[in-house]
């Protein structure tokens, strides 16, 4: 009886605490080097959608950093950290939601990580509520491997992953092994990281002609990642083997789980507004 009385106090705490927060939500694109990624990277009906699940509409940032530098970089970590810095004290931000896609997962994680490095990142680690990383290249892929070796997939892919930049560089599987097992925490064997890390995993890739949501997101996109999906595994998102989506932090749900019409989503339907994603996003906020 006394172990259910404190979970009760405990629960209503927590709620109080949320429902009197100042909540803020930023959107962290992946691997680019983006200067308008609300129009460029996630699109306009997407942003907006989320955005509505805030108590204060205004309390979103969507940012701008250059990811194709490393991760430690002062062009990706560094203005990321500032960004959410700046968004943070300037707002009075203390329960920040933060979705990120991709390889600006690992951007992230970097922070979250390292929280010495940069005395900016102790301010947004403990204000930031949780990450909800939409289909995060935390092991990397072996299309990044590909790229670095020159073969077709760097003219394939140059319109998702890009060229032979330090961020595809990066994510080979075995650079990014390297970094799960020295510098980042979260992975399977290493320390926990000081806030939740939350994947939503892409499953598979549906381009059939006659399918109208193989058009979400792109038709001629999600041709591509098809096309590259015959060189990961069977559970992959054409761009990310699932074992690497859900490589860092811990489960938040696999696509087909809670999508609608149990539907998949390929690397770019996860920074779209397909099969309500949005909706699931700005309801979790």
């Amino acid at each position: 009886m006394r172990n259910i009385l404190s979970l009760t106090v405990l629960l209503c705490a927590l709620s109080w605490n949320i429902a009197h927060a100042n909540t803020g939500v930023a959107l962290v694109h992946g691997t680019g080097n983006a200067t308008d990624a609300y129009n460029d990277y996630w699109k306009s009906g997407f942003v907006e959608s989320v955005r509505q699940g805030l108590p204060n509409s205004s309390n979103l940032l969507v940012v701008n950093c250059n990811f194709d530098k490393y991760m430690w970089d002062d062009a990706a970590a560094g203005c990321l950290a500032g960004q959410l810095y700046n968004f943070i004290t300037s707002k009075n931000i203390d329960d920040l939601v933060v979705i990120t896609h991709s390889n600006g997962g690992n951007v992230m994680r970097w922070i979250m990580s390292n929280p010495t490095w940069d005395n900016r990142y102790p301010t947004i680690i403990n204000n930031i509520r949780w990450v909800n990383a939409l289909a995060p290249s935390s092991k990397g892929t072996p299309l990044a491997d590909a790229v670095m070796q020159g073969n077709v997939f760097e003219q394939s892919l140059g319109w998702l992953l890009g060229f032979k930049s330090d961020a595809v560089r990066q994510q080979q599987e075995s650079w990014m092994a390297y970094y799960n097992g020295s510098w980042l925490q979260g992975t399977s064997g290493r320390p926990a990281l000081a806030k939740g890390f939350w994947n939503v995993v892409g499953t598979d890739v549906e381009s059939a002609i006659w399918d109208s949501d193989s058009y979400c997101g792109g038709y001629f996109e999600n041709v591509g990642l098809e096309t590259t999906q015959n060189w990961l595994d069977s559970c992959s998102d054409g761009f990310l083997n699932c074992s690497s989506q859900n490589g860092a932090g811990s489960l938040w749900f696999n696509d087909k789980d809670r999508t609608r019409g149990d539907e998949p989503l390929s690397h770019n339907q996860s920074r779209r507004k397909c099969f309500n994603l949005d909706v699931i996003l700005r309801n979790d906020i």
